[in-house]
């Protein structure tokens, strides 16, 4: 029996590193012609080298990796209290996607930001033999199977925060030994909620603690910190204002053409990729009065206009606290962006359908503080009930700042354990 698990498990890998060598010939053939691929591509080029020659000899190093920007600052809190708690601790960070990489790659905290190369028997073993880390944190649902054995096999803690589980990933099917043998490797997995930890005892799976979600942690303390914006206050002009949030270009044309009948608001548009080619076109969609936030100078009126366009990047989570209702995108795609941001400012918050992935976004359904648009002329019509009732707006931006509110303390939590 157990040669026969030996052996499924075996091809498994054969299988996962087959597939992980097509993906990087795929991405090498897009990147004649994508500029994201070819970012990923070339980002990994002599990577042996570039790490070896920027990095300290010093081995008192964590290593943090990230999947995209998103998980960065999931993680962000964690990382950034380790440092205060060890500051004689070296950052080691990477990234797999060029999302989160070339927007991060010179986070101040880090010794060193790359790119984490293709997970291959050897680069693993060069990899961790270079950075040699003391422990390793991966974020969310990172599963590089070399990378983990690689660092089993050197004794290296692993450990997994705000990580989630539902019963449809392979962890829990029958072709699922291979990730069941991941999760094995692991020191200690902090899951988000309970449901978690009961999925992963039903395959004895039992390092597990509830810790909840760090973003919590991340996003109240960018609220307490956010940004000052004349430019947005000039905007507002003291007038209500609705803010749609990492939208795509569907999205924002509709609600253009939506507030064209609400003249006593003031709509802002931060799209999820704030792209030159994209907003020009946006800018051309509407008679009404456009502004984008870069060409801000006193002598643009920006108090004149009645839509302000975000072309810069860093600003969405300050915005929110500036506006009355919030539409985050996505919703009507692949899935919807980042609500907690437009919670914890006290606002009302409209998502398109695909929101069942996310907890956080059902939760706050549950609670009346976010609506579902299940179509644009839903959407339409969700607007103008929140506009036309503010008592309603009062009370679901109330209880959206509750929530989060209640949610905090994620950080304290894993890293307490994890010092333990």
């Amino acid at each position: 029996m157990k040669i026969q698990l030996k052996l499924k498990l075996l091809d498994l890998i054969v299988i996962y590193d087959i597939l992980l060598l097509g993906y990087s010939v795929v991405l090498r053939i897009a990147s004649l012609f994508n500029d994201k691929a070819k970012l990923w591509v070339e980002g990994r080029k002599n990577w042996r080298n570039k790490i070896a020659n920027n990095i300290n000899s010093n081995q008192n190093r964590v290593w943090f990796h990230f999947a995209s920007l998103g998980e960065f600052e999931q993680g962000r809190p964690v990382m950034e209290q380790w440092k205060e708690e060890n500051p004689d601790d070296l950052i080691f960070i990477s990234f797999f996607s060029p999302s989160g990489y070339e927007i991060r790659k010179k986070y101040p905290l880090a010794e060193y930001v790359t790119y984490l190369p293709l997970d291959t028997v050897k680069n693993a073993r060069d990899f961790i033999r270079i950075i040699n880390p003391k422990v390793a944190i991966f974020t969310k649902y990172e599963y590089w199977f070399h990378f983990y054995s690689e660092l089993s096999k050197q004794k290296i803690p692993i450990y997994l925060i705000s990580a989630i589980y539902t019963k449809n990933q392979p962890f829990f099917k029958w072709y699922g030994s291979l990730h069941v043998k991941m999760l094995n490797m692991l020191q200690h997995i902090f899951v988000q909620d309970e449901h978690s930890k009961i999925l992963l005892e039903s395959i004895d799976i039992k390092h597990v603690t509830i810790a909840g979600d760090t973003r919590f942690d991340r996003v109240w303390t960018n609220h307490l910190n956010k940004k000052q914006l004349p430019q947005v206050i000039e905007f507002i002009d003291g007038k209500p204002c609705f803010i749609a949030g990492s939208t795509y270009s569907n999205e924002n044309e509709h609600l253009i053409k939506i507030f064209e009948k609400y003249s006593d608001w003031k709509l802002i548009i931060a799209p999820h990729e704030p792209k030159n080619k994209m907003i020009n076109k946006l800018m051309h969609v509407s008679k009404k009065r456009m502004v984008k936030y870069s060409n801000y100078s006193v002598e643009t009126e920006f108090k004149e206009a009645d839509v302000l366009v975000i072309d810069t990047i860093g600003l969405l989570s300050s915005i929110y606290s500036y506006s009355d209702i919030a539409y985050i995108g996505g919703g009507f795609g692949k899935g919807i962006h980042n609500t907690l941001e437009a919670a914890v400012a006290e606002i009302p918050i409209i998502i398109g359908p695909k929101y069942q992935k996310f907890n956080e976004a059902k939760n706050l359904v549950h609670l009346n503080a976010a609506f579902v648009a299940t179509n644009f002329n839903d959407l339409e019509n969700c607007i103008h009930h929140l506009i036309t009732n503010p008592t309603l707006r009062e009370t679901a931006g109330s209880k959206a700042k509750k929530y989060v509110e209640t949610n905090i303390g994620s950080t304290e939590k894993i890293l307490k354990l994890i010092i333990k």
